[in-house]
């Protein structure tokens, strides 16, 4: 595996490679399993594959701490090289902005202003920023996002659309650790106590997904089930920032004619924000 830390060799690989299709996998760092199940999805659909590594100062709001977001390189670097990485793009604060903060920023009003949104203000602005630079500066073909962070996504998939970039944006499948709960750099945070009761989010998504298996509810119903499945998780220990049921599609309210819903939750354990989500498809999705 070749790592580089610099535009100009990223750029000088890519122009190399012209003409074969490649694959992008964003990562902040401190990787783990699911981050290896995006490589896997990036090499089994592309000739080359890069990923980068990238703590993102922008995305990290006035209460979350940027300069203490763990820093794994030497171990992801090994993970990555055991995965088949070909290149991984490891630049600095100083290289993605020479000249300090961006004046230019990338918004997409509406899908990033709901739940997480809500609950992080400006975090998707800054996700959308730094994904629409290294989509730029790399010029895959593909690029991979977890579907654990299913707003993301969305949001992602929109700013491609908008923006007419040529590229695809695959969704992959979240990755759990064997009791359901999604595996994530934060879960390192979670107590012993914390890491046991930490399953219960995946379980009340699995509840809520059950009772809509049957088609969508209405407005009244499904305002009863979001707050009974945020009494559950308070019962549990959670400290809940939201349980919503939406449109697979847009994260509209749902509609009657929706094909998919997809059921989100944020909550905290103890210092730990956890997210997760399930998507529920009916008949002709």
């Amino acid at each position: 595996m070749k790592t580089v830390g610099t535009i100009e060799a990223l750029r000088a690989q890519v122009y190399a490679w012209h003409g074969s299709r490649i694959a992008l996998v964003p990562t902040m760092g401190n990787l783990h399993a699911g981050h290896v199940s995006l490589l896997e999805a990036a090499k089994s659909r592309a000739e080359h594959t890069i990923v980068s590594i990238f703590v993102n100062p922008l995305q990290f709001g006035p209460r979350e701490d940027f300069a203490r977001y763990p820093r794994t390189l030497e171990r992801d670097t090994q993970l990555l090289e055991q995965g088949g990485c070909e290149l991984l793009f490891a630049p600095g604060v100083a290289q993605m902005y020479p000249q300090g903060e961006p004046l230019t920023r990338v918004q997409v009003r509406g899908l990033a202003e709901l739940l997480d949104g809500q609950s992080r203000p400006g975090h998707f602005e800054g996700v959308a920023t730094v994904v629409a630079k290294l989509l730029i500066l790399a010029c895959p073909d593909i690029a991979i996002f977890g579907e654990k962070d299913y707003q993301q996504l969305l949001i992602v998939r929109r700013m491609v659309a908008d923006l007419a970039l040529p590229v695809e944006i695959l969704g992959a499948p979240t990755v759990r650790d064997a009791d359901g709960l999604a595996l994530s750099s934060r879960n390192q945070y979670l107590s012993l106590q914390e890491r046991a009761l930490a399953p219960q989010l995946h379980r009340t998504l699995l509840e809520l997904a059950g009772a809509l298996a049957r088609g969508v509810p209405d407005e009244p119903k499904r305002a009863l089930l979001e707050q009974q499945a945020s009494a559950s998780l308070r019962r549990s220990g959670f400290r809940v920032d939201y349980i919503a049921i939406r449109d697979a599609g847009d994260l509209g309210q749902p509609r009657h004619d929706s094909t998919g819903l997809v059921v989100l939750a944020a909550a905290w354990l103890g210092n730990t924000r956890l997210i997760d989500n399930l998507r529920i498809g009916y008949a002709g999705a």
